[in-house]
């Protein structure tokens, strides 16, 4: 935003109104850490990695959901007013334009859908054989996989190195996630739900 000399690591911020992540040094990330600096159109995405083991999405509720994938976030678009889906393909991030309606049911039964930050946080699930990985993370982590899946993938499946790609992304986002602590002050633990 500056033209400040930034590192590898570096902060980001959203431009809301474009939806477009904004590479930021420390200064300018700091700017817009607080709602309604730079009139509300820029908010700093956080390092907040959250998961609960308490997690529930069934294969009932995604078929709801009508993700036509096994992988896909969501985050609440406060421009639009409505939570976005969106999944990694090979062409990149493609957003869902179907009815999230089952979205009410899954944010009512799980507290970790609930505490998203508008704009800035999604809920990333994956859901293999053994299960659903679910975790809240900051957004451009959902942007870091669509870039990774982007660049290893082939053929029909992926291929070896995106598969590898994708589980090593999940186990560092395991990894980096502390338990949700709920309403009655427990956490329940570590690990994907």
């Amino acid at each position: 935003m500056c033209n400040a000399d930034m590192g590898e690591v570096h902060s980001h911020v959203v431009n809301i109104e474009t939806r477009s992540l904004l590479c930021t040094c420390r200064p300018c990330y700091l700017l817009f850490t607080h709602g309604g600096a730079g009139k509300g159109n820029f908010r700093s995405v956080p390092d907040r990695y959250l998961v609960d083991p308490d997690f529930q999405l069934s294969h009932a509720q995604w078929e709801e959901l009508q993700v036509p994938v096994a992988m896909a976030f969501f985050f609440q678009n406060s421009a639009q007013g409505r939570v976005i889906a969106q999944y990694p393909s090979p062409a990149g991030a493609t957003e869902s334009l179907l009815d999230l309606t089952a979205w009410d049911t899954i944010v009512r039964d799980n507290p970790l859908a609930a505490e998203l930050a508008p704009d800035v946080e999604a809920l990333i699930v994956y859901r293999t054989k053994d299960g659903n990985a679910s975790y809240l993370v900051p957004i451009d982590a959902c942007y870091e996989l669509v870039g990774r899946v982007r660049m290893h993938w082939t053929g029909f499946d992926g291929g070896p190195e995106a598969r590898k790609d994708i589980a090593d992304f999940f186990e560092r986002v395991a990894r980096l996630s502390r338990p949700l602590v709920h309403s009655d002050g427990v956490s329940r633990g570590a690990g994907g739900g």
